[in-house]
Parts: structure tokens; sequence; C-alpha cells
């Protein structure tokens, strides 16, 4: 807020020094002027100019019409006021030099350079700079050293103001390439979230088809009630991967600030949600959490703890179905989390071959868990079943 009320006050001084320079502009031209046109009123050549140029400086942005474009705004008050030059010279007649117009150009210049089209830019820019430099054949100078006194000027107070500009230009270059390579990682980070999403709940969808058509053709009477939870399972499996897919793709339509909230990822409370009804009959799955795990730890970190019990569960219903017990851990040693997944599956597993994933789950999730300072690793258990456990520094955030 502090810093908005200062910019408007910066905008308002400036505002005011420039009318009040135009002003020093129609004053003199009223005064000691001499009309280099008809009517023979010696204010209105430099009055016009300067109403164009004050024009196109403070036209205010949310009011300026279609055709008002920066190319259009920096390139006729620029030929206007060469225009007038030139016929001080070619009718004959004196025109004060004053401040006002100076200002004007100067401004100009400085919108050609930074906001202009690139061809659009040197154009419009050169067009400025010119109108200002051949504004000193226009005051009650001679050509000789006051002339090339104020060419000097000139020259330096366009270098100047081109410099800013063509700075500022560079500065607005790299903060875009910035946003857009930002906003294409976050869409990449947020479609690889929504793959991990998709792939758990749709895995959980066809063991639990598979367990639902086993109980169906092998004595259906004595596994009618049990088959009510297993639908429930799926249907609540396909509603949470539909709430994903309808989540990221708002996110993806919204690419404003407020959307970032809404990007599908979890934390350490969703790991309980995420083991709820995760369990096909038969199967056992059991969240241990010490009481030291806090819920403030950064939330990075808890986003890609829930993708390490994600993944590994997901794996286990691709590659070891058979898995009756399976053990999730989360505890706190010496300032870091522990994330660990086992079971003691065999590798059992009756999904068609292109449910099985393409096997870069565990490599995407590793580059993930390095980045945040962490370390992952997968393998067997002594003696059957497979981990996977993940380390992550536990700063507070």
């Amino acid at each position: 807020m502090k810093s908005a009320s200062v910019r408007g006050c910066a905008h308002g001084l400036a505002v005011g020094v420039l009318l009040a320079a135009s002003v020093v502009d129609v004053h003199y031209a009223g005064n000691d002027g001499t009309s280099v046109l008809p009517p023979a009123n010696p204010v209105w050549p430099t009055s016009a100019v300067v109403f164009v140029g004050l024009t196109a400086v403070l036209w205010p942005a949310g009011r300026r019409p279609g055709w008002l474009t920066p190319q259009v705004r920096t390139a006729v008050p620029a030929l206007a006021s060469a225009l007038l030059t030139a016929a001080s010279l070619g009718v004959g007649g004196e025109v004060v030099l004053g401040p006002g117009e100076i200002m004007i150009l100067l401004t100009l210049l400085f919108i050609a350079v930074r906001h202009c089209p690139p061809r659009w830019a040197v154009v419009c820019g050169a067009l400025d700079a010119g109108a200002l430099l051949i504004l000193p054949v226009r005051g009650d100078v001679t050509l000789s050293s006051d002339v090339l006194g104020l060419e000097i000027i000139g020259l330096l107070l366009v270098g100047l103001v081109a410099g800013l500009a063509g700075y500022l230009r560079s500065m607005d270059y790299r903060r875009t390439v910035a946003v857009t390579e930002t906003r294409r990682s976050e869409r990449l980070a947020m479609a690889a979230d929504l793959h991990d999403f998709v792939a758990h709940h749709v895995t959980g969808i066809l063991v639990q088809t598979q367990v639902a058509r086993m109980m169906a053709t092998t004595q259906p009477q004595e596994h009618e009630q049990d088959l009510d939870p297993v639908l429930a399972g799926i249907e609540r499996a396909a509603t949470e991967a539909l709430a994903s897919m309808r989540r990221t793709v708002g996110v993806l339509r919204d690419t404003g600030p407020e959307s970032a909230d809404l990007r599908p990822v979890g934390d350490l409370a969703g790991i309980a949600e995420l083991i709820e009804g995760f369990a096909t009959p038969g199967q056992k799955v059991v969240l241990h959490r010490d009481p030291s795990v806090s819920h403030d730890l950064p939330h990075e970190v808890q986003a890609a703890a829930f993708r390490v019990v994600q993944e590994a569960l997901t794996n286990i219903r691709r590659h070891a179905a058979d898995a009756l017990h399976i053990e999730v851990r989360l505890r706190v040693s010496t300032s870091h989390l522990e994330v660990s997944v086992a079971d003691d599956g065999r590798g059992g597993t009756q999904l068609p071959a292109a449910a099985h994933g393409g096997g870069f789950g565990l490599v995407g999730l590793k580059e993930r868990v390095t980045a945040l300072g962490g370390n992952l690793g997968a393998g067997p258990r002594d003696g059957a079943g497979w981990q996977v456990r993940a380390v992550f520094p536990a700063r507070k955030s």
C-alpha cells in the first residue's frame, strides 16, 4: 500500500511538472513568438503541438481507443513538432523553444523505446529523437556555438532516456520469459500431479473391479453382502479421479495467482484419507504416525511425502496385489521426516499389461525428493515384500 501511494504521488508530481512546463511554452509563444502560419496568432501553432503531445502522453490507459497504439501515440506528436520546426524555417518567423515540448518529446521517446513493437520502436524512437534534436533551430539562436551546445545537451538527454527505456524493456522481457517458464513448469508439474492422482484411482478401480468379478462368479450368494463395499470403493475412486481432473483443468484455464490454492496436491493429513478405502478384501493397511510429526512442516515437504505414499500404494496395486499387510510410517528423527511404505506381497498381480505403468513413477518421485534435499530408496524387504523409504529435511516453515 505504501509503495503504491509513493508511485501515485510521483506520477502526480510528474504530470504536474509536465503541465506547468507546457503552460510556459504557450506563455512564451504568446509573448515572444511570431506566427509562422496563418492566422496571425502567435500562440496557436505551439499550443496545437503541445496539446497533441499532452494528449498522447496523458490519455488514461484504460480509456484509450484501439487505434491509439504506442506507435500512433509516439509518432504523431513527433511529426507535428517536426512540421512546426520545418514551417518556422521554410515560411519564416521564430517559434520560441520552451521546456514543455522538450519534456513531451523525451517522454514519448521513452514510451517508444519501451513499449512499441521492436521494429516500430526504432522508427518511432528515431522520430521522437529527431524532432527533439532539431528544436534548437527554431529558437532565437544563431547557427553557431549556441546551437551546437544545445545539440550536445539534446544528444545526452536522448541517450539517457533511450538507454533507461531500453534497460527497462530488457527487464520486462526477462520478467516475461521468467513468468512464462514458471507457468510452463507449473503446468507440467500439475500434469504430473494429475497423472499421479488418476493413475492411483484408476488402478484401484481395476483391482476392485477384478475382486468384484471374482466374487460374482464364485459363490455369488456367499459374497453378495461383501460386494457392496467393493462397489462403493469403485464409485469413490472414480469420483476422486474425476474431481482431480476437473480441478486440474480448472487451474489450467485460470492462470491467476488465486489458482495456486486449487492445485491438486496433498499433505500429511491427506495421507490418512489416501489410505482409507485403499485395501481390498483380505488386505490390511496400517498408518503409524509418530506424535512428533508436526502439521507445520513446509508445504512442499508435505506434498512430496504425500506423493511418496501415493506412488508406493499405486505400485502395490500394480505389482503386488497379493499383499496382505501394508504399513505406512511417518516419523521424525534428527530433524528429518522419514516416510516409508512396506508390503508383504510376492509380486502377484492380474492387471492388464497396459495398466502396469511405464516405470517412470519412482524416477520422477526421486527427482522431486532430491530437489528438496532429501533422498529416496526402494527395494525388497527381508523375507518377502517391498519397501519404499524417503527422508526429507524437516525444517519448520
